[in-house]
């Protein structure tokens, strides 16, 4: 069996990765969704274990402590991570996985698995980029500024992604990144066992 293909998906807030990223699964439902671990409550409408595993901050730190996470990040004082186990067992058992992680996180996976596909969504202007995070509505300005800082910051590590995706249209956007994914799919590195085995059926020398 093939091991799995997996997805990571980074953008500043407010660019509309996590839409999407739903977008995506709902259209290649083959892909599963990676499910953070994070400390913070979770928000309305929130699921415990389908958009985050909600856990206490003592228990998080303890799962540091006993090196389970792939990746971890503190952000605004929440901890958010990545299982290593949970992440190998998918891949192992030939599951494609698509993962919604920051870029700190993002570089962290990179240095631990190889084989995966890193995707940076970009907004169409700084200008835009503030103007969605100022309405979301239910944020201050303080925690509005604190994200759009963070976001300029987050732009200088586009340069070691694979692909981009400028968000300018989501169902654009959505469809680029179908695209990404089964053209990976697809990519002759992938097929070596099935290649093998065509050419050993046609006798093909």
């Amino acid at each position: 069996m093939a091991r799995g293909l997996f997805i990571v998906v980074s953008a500043p807030s407010g660019t509309g990765k996590s839409t999407i990223c739903q977008k995506l699964l709902q259209a290649c439902p083959e892909i599963k969704f990676s499910v953070s671990y994070t400390s913070r409550p979770p928000r309305p409408n929130e699921g415990d274990g389908k958009d985050y595993h909600f856990i206490s901050r003592d228990e998080f730190q303890a799962r540091i402590d006993q090196g389970e996470f792939v990746e971890w990040v503190e952000n605004y004082g929440n901890l958010y991570g990545s299982s290593k186990k949970t992440m190998e067992s998918f891949l192992h058992k030939g599951q494609d996985l698509l993962l919604d992680i920051e870029p700190r996180g993002a570089k962290k996976i990179k240095q631990n698995f190889k084989g995966g596909v890193y995707v940076f969504v970009l907004p169409p202007s700084r200008d835009e980029l503030l103007r969605r995070l100022e309405g979301r509505g239910c944020e201050t300005d303080k925690v509005i500024q604190d994200r759009f800082d963070q976001a300029e910051s987050e732009l200088k590590e586009i340069s070691w992604y694979d692909y981009v995706i400028f968000n300018k249209d989501l169902e654009t956007a959505v469809n680029q990144l179908i695209s990404i994914y089964k053209a990976q799919k697809c990519k002759r590195s992938r097929l070596q066992s099935e290649i093998k085995k065509f050419i050993k059926k046609n006798n093909i020398f």
